[in-house]
């Protein structure tokens, strides 16, 4: 730290708050959840640096399928050209900077809803009503943005930095640990996008630890995960995960008896894998289901969230039947998070809230801290009073 200062606010007091070791490790600071401007950090250092998930490659199986959202403020969106290839690009006309697709759907062009100019999948621009009179306009000039599109184990992942990482590379140690699961050949059942009124790292801090299981989701899940034996192993710079073994009553969680690739105790082994900023993948041997957050301001959060089954299941006879009673399991799930996430949120903003000490089931949530604190710059150069002056 030499030739730095610790500054004042949220991003100092998060530094202070993990420079702790782990077995003295408290929560987050409640600061971090409220603070406009470490909202504005976090977009800034975080989701306009690493990779963002947007869902799973077969969610786009068609080609004009698209998928339209906002990164960190910038309107982009991610298709399926007539080539069968997943592309993302600026959801901004070329013209008088319209966004020109909302939500997802499916079309042949893209055509902004201002002036009419229509554009192909690729991004190239087609047609231009009334341009003729401008000597100095070229059809041919007009493309929309290119971004950073990576498809990694059937997930759609984008950046806008240009100096990332490939995600490959990135998350090697996450594929080496789960290939035999085969992730890229479960197929997504469902997709829907939402919004609750909590903060985005309370809600990808909940997925994290299994420690509210047998509580939040007594009615659900909670006596199927045995919790009492988890050891969550310290994070990666890229990821934090930790594994449950669930119980062979619960059907759906454990390996078909036509998936011969896992053996032993990963036939019921869970796997709750933490990739950062956020992107939260519940990987069983017969299921999974995921969100990928995005703030929307500190108490809002957008979440893009998913979910099916292992190849195995799909096309077991009950395959129908299993979908049916996976999705109804996982909406039940989703409300039980809902009310606690939202509930956590509310109650950091009194006055006498403060962050207590975390279990050695929330190992992940101070590995997320940490990550967070090495992302939002907490330092700033320290001036020299002799040279300024």
């Amino acid at each position: 730290m030499d030739g730095f200062v610790l500054t004042a606010g949220p991003a100092a007091e998060l530094a202070e708050n993990v420079s702790q070791p782990f077995e003295r490790a408290r929560a987050m600071p409640k600061c971090v959840y409220s603070s406009e401007e470490f909202l504005q950090l976090e977009l800034e250092h975080i989701f306009r640096k690493d990779w963002f998930c947007v869902g799973r490659e077969d969610g786009l199986a068609r080609p004009g399928d698209y998928l339209a959202f906002d990164l960190a403020g910038q309107p982009i969106m991610v298709l399926r050209d007539n080539d069968g290839k997943i592309r993302a690009q600026a959801n901004v006309c070329r013209h008088r900077m319209s966004k020109i697709v909302e939500g997802r759907g499916n079309t042949r062009t893209l055509v902004c809803p201002y002036h009419g100019w229509t554009y192909g999948l690729d991004g190239r621009l087609r047609g231009a009503p009334g341009m003729a009179r401008n000597s100095d306009f070229d059809k041919s000039r007009y493309r929309l943005p290119q971004i950073r599109c990576e498809i990694w184990l059937g997930w759609v992942l984008v950046t806008l930095n240009p100096d990332a990482p490939q995600v490959a590379e990135h998350l090697a140690e996450v594929e080496a640990m789960i290939e035999d699961y085969a992730m890229q050949d479960y197929s997504q059942g469902f997709f829907e996008v939402m919004e609750w009124d909590t903060n985005w790292k309370i809600l990808a801090e909940n997925f994290m630890e299994s420690y509210h299981l047998p509580v939040c989701h007594a009615k659900t899940i909670g006596g199927l995960s045995l919790v009492d034996d988890v050891e969550c192993p310290k994070g990666r710079p890229a990821f934090n995960y930790h594994t449950l073994q669930k119980d062979p009553g619960f059907t759906l969680s454990v390996a078909h008896p036509e998936n011969v690739r896992l053996k032993g105790d990963r036939r019921f082994m869970t796997w709750l894998l933490a990739i950062y900023p956020s992107m939260l993948i519940t990987l069983t041997p017969g299921y999974f289901w995921y969100l990928s957050l995005h703030p929307v301001s500190p108490g809002r959060v957008r979440i893009f969230f998913g979910g099916g089954m292992s190849k195995e299941f799909k096309s077991d006879p009950n395959g129908a039947k299993h979908f049916a009673e996976l999705r109804k399991l996982l909406d039940e799930v989703n409300e039980e998070d809902r009310g606690c996430t939202e509930r956590v949120y509310a109650g950091s903003l009194s006055e006498f809230a403060e962050p207590g000490h975390l279990s050695h089931l929330e190992r992940p949530n101070f590995e997320f801290a940490n990550y967070l604190s090495k992302r939002i710059p907490a330092q700033v150069p320290k001036i020299d009073r002799a040279t300024a002056d």
